[in-house]
């Protein structure tokens, strides 16, 4: 399924400049790849259209993968690989957990849908914003819609700040 993702893959840029700072560009790379896949992450649960699970039950699209107690198991989960790999695992934990769980976030931000449950399994309800600045974008084939590409240039421009940060070039540090 292609939907529009732009503000999702730009928090997730964003988020790997931040840890990667002024490393080498194969590190930087790599860790813009790492978390804006985290920060995709909770649309997995669009295979549940697939499986035949309804948009609004717990395991359908924008339920439970989108909630909080979703990012902080996928954080305990990274620091406890960083943990293992001796890197430092409460900054990965950390920034693992801004990633999956800006996803329902900027979900709540939309305009469309059934909201996001990001209380579960505290509460079943979906929830939105009280500000709805982005438009939802259409599933599948519809983001080649004109709707599609509309939604596409709003995201481009909304999230501008992260792709600012993420893309900015920035001057090595000499090592000493």
């Amino acid at each position: 399924m292609l939907m529009a993702s732009i503000g999702h893959v730009a928090v997730g840029m964003a988020l790997g400049r931040y840890e990667a700072g002024n490393m080498s560009p194969g590190r930087l790379a790599a860790a813009m790849t790492l978390f804006s896949l985290l920060a995709l992450l909770p649309d997995a649960d669009v295979v549940a259209f697939r499986l035949g699970i309804p948009y609004s039950a717990t395991w359908g699209h924008r339920g439970a993968s989108h909630s909080l107690v979703f990012a902080a198991g996928v954080a305990l989960l990274a620091a406890g690989v960083a943990r293992a790999l001796r890197a430092p695992a409460a900054r990965w934990g950390a920034l693992t957990f801004v990633a999956v769980a800006s996803h329902g976030l900027l979900d709540a931000l939309t305009n469309g849908g059934l909201g996001a449950a990001l209380l579960w399994p505290f509460s079943h309800g979906r929830f939105f914003a009280p500000v709805r600045p982005l438009p939802v974008s259409p599933i599948g084939a519809g983001m080649l819609s004109a709707r599609g590409l509309y939604v596409v240039g709003v995201e481009l421009l909304a999230f501008i700040p992260f792709w600012t940060y993420a893309l900015w070039p920035r001057g090595r540090r000499q090592e000493n």
